[in-house]
């Protein structure tokens, strides 16, 4: 049959341009969407709590943080592993004590039975025809003869057949930075002396556009500009000027000191809550699509 409208729904085929129509109707599909400037932290901002630093200071791998909630983040971590070490520490006395008493279980089974072998042991011949007056009826206890140590309780977990202790392992003493995964100190941790921008003292410093600059070229500092920090006095610059300006003699323009590669410590900018660095800033929603 052939269309004779535009809305004609009797054809055999399920056209691209019907899919096209229908998905863009009822959501199908996958949405793709770059990121605006509301989802990027921003290149002050703590990477632990996301919000503006009162006393910033950065790792040695760029990343920034308040002073205050990084080491919340240490000590919480250091009063982390002492738990887990103390209760690793009564594990291994507790399983050091399980393993003396199956030592002295197996010295005490091998007694017993020599002790049944040596019973066996007959010094007179019997009378298989006339019954022995002396011998008593065999006991029908679970609890005889020992079998009270190997019956399993089927009321505690511990002791059913099924139950398999498992292994502590002991804890690592390192504490390792939130973002990065790369071991954390706090020495290693360097104050961060942020440029206040002049000529805007009326607004409060968060509802200011433009915060910081640079601290020799006075250009403003954004996530849109690579940064650098002056590990020596912790001054925050532009990527252009460690490259024209630092780079050419290694000499602090402030302070005239000696600087190496190492003292100059690039920031990691940007970022949001679901996507780690800035080379992914897109989010994207799947959803079912249509199937022809």
């Amino acid at each position: 049959m052939t269309r004779h409208a535009r809305n004609c729904t009797a054809g055999a085929v399920y056209t691209y341009h019907e899919k096209k129509k229908d998905a863009q109707a009822s959501g199908y599909g996958t949405n793709a969407k770059r990121l605006g400037k509301d989802s990027v932290k921003d290149f002050d901002s703590c990477s632990l709590s996301l919000q503006p630093c009162r006393y910033p200071v950065i790792s040695k791998d760029g990343y920034l943080f308040d002073k205050e909630v990084i080491y919340q983040y240490i000590i919480t971590k250091k009063n982390e592993y002492s738990r887990k070490l103390k209760e690793y520490e009564r594990f291994k006395k507790k399983e050091e004590e399980e393993n003396v008493q199956k030592d002295l279980e197996t010295i005490e089974n091998k007694v017993k039975l020599f002790v049944s072998e040596e019973n066996n042991i007959v010094s007179k011949a019997l009378d298989g025809f006339k019954p022995n007056e002396k011998m008593e009826s065999p006991s029908i206890s679970n609890m005889d003869a020992g079998r009270n140590k190997i019956l399993p309780s089927f009321w505690v977990p511990s002791k059913t057949p099924s139950a398999v202790k498992s292994k502590m392992v002991k804890p690592d003493p390192t504490i390792y930075c939130p973002v990065s995964g790369k071991p954390l100190k706090s020495k290693d941790l360097v104050d961060v002396k942020f440029t206040l921008v002049k000529g805007d003292e009326k607004k409060s410093l968060i509802a200011r556009e433009n915060r910081y600059m640079c601290a020799v070229t006075h250009d403003i500092l954004g996530n849109s500009v690579p940064c650098a920090v002056l590990k020596t006095t912790g001054d925050v610059v532009t990527m252009e000027c460690v490259e024209k300006i630092i780079k050419k003699d290694w000499i602090h323009p402030l302070t005239n000191q000696k600087l190496k590669e190492k003292d100059i410590i690039v920031m990691q900018r940007g970022g949001t809550g679901y996507s780690q660095t800035n080379d992914n800033l897109e989010g994207k929603q799947e959803r079912p699509a249509i199937q022809a």
